[in-house]
């Protein structure tokens, strides 16, 4: 037979007065223990943080905060190849992502006399093209998830021809196994680098189209980078300059802190 609601409180009151109890002395001897190991916690807590601020550093942080860079590059590095791809997604679910950086986009923008120059390890000028070359190259559609490193995401559909088509119109003339690519905005202000797996990877594009209309200014007209595979701070907006390069180009984000690599 199921209890009544007074009896199961009759129960309940009758367990609570048969609970164990611990002696004043007892009590006592866990409230410090307790507030002990509270405070170490603490101290832990400050000594890190100090070590952090005032302890060696690697380019410009906290080595501890550089050396987790560093295996989440080489986490990141071993799971890339041609055959591993971002999700895509129904082109109906897509639309154009916020804006959101300006940096390298300030200059006044001429479209007629904008070009991309591609360059090799030692500077050389190795080819120049502008809107048409590029329209001309094999264009290729992608509805991919740009993450944004703050935090929020979208679904945007891209158009444009692949960084790895552009690579091969100058094959010939580079060093092999070149292990980065380096691109900048037309000022320089703004600079990517990647590695070459990366930037060779079948659904790294130079995208000239954002949601079948060409990109605006403020999302980096005329041909900006699209690399699904990391976060949007790599996404470089008005291509000014590409350079296979045999060390590692600098990085606008990663000199202020950031993970070079930053896979996702």
């Amino acid at each position: 037979m199921s209890e009544t609601p007074d009896q199961r409180a009759a129960r309940l009151r009758a367990e609570a007065l048969d609970a164990p109890t611990i002696s004043d002395a007892e009590f006592q001897t866990r409230s410090r223990r307790a507030f002990l190991a509270t405070g170490a916690a603490a101290l832990a807590g400050a000594v890190g943080w100090q070590y952090l601020q005032t302890g060696p550093t690697s380019e410009r942080i906290p080595t501890l905060l550089r050396d987790g860079h560093r295996l989440n590059e080489r986490l990141w590095k071993s799971l890339i190849s041609e055959n591993q791809l971002a999700p895509t997604f129904p082109r109906g679910t897509s639309r154009a992502p916020k804006v959101n950086g300006r940096y390298g986009l300030r200059s006044p923008l001429d479209v007629d006399t904008w070009r991309m120059r591609v360059a090799g390890p030692d500077g050389q000028l190795l080819d120049v093209l502008d809107l048409d070359d590029l329209r001309a190259l094999p264009q290729h559609e992608q509805t991919t998830e740009f993450k944004c490193i703050e935090g929020w995401s979208e679904i945007v559909n891209w158009r444009g021809p692949r960084l790895s088509d552009i690579a091969a119109r100058v094959a010939t003339r580079l060093p092999q196994n070149l292990p980065y690519v380096g691109l900048a905005t037309p000022d320089g202000q703004y600079t990517v680098g990647l590695d070459m797996a990366s930037a060779m990877h079948p659904q790294t594009l130079v995208a000239l189209e954002m949601q079948a209309r060409p990109l605006t200014p403020e999302h980096g007209a005329p041909a900006r980078l699209v690399i699904p595979l990391k976060y949007g701070v790599k996404h470089l907006k008005r291509i000014g300059t590409v350079r296979f390069m045999a060390a590692r180009p600098r990085d606008y984000w990663a000199e202020r802190g950031y993970d070079w690599f930053t896979g996702h």
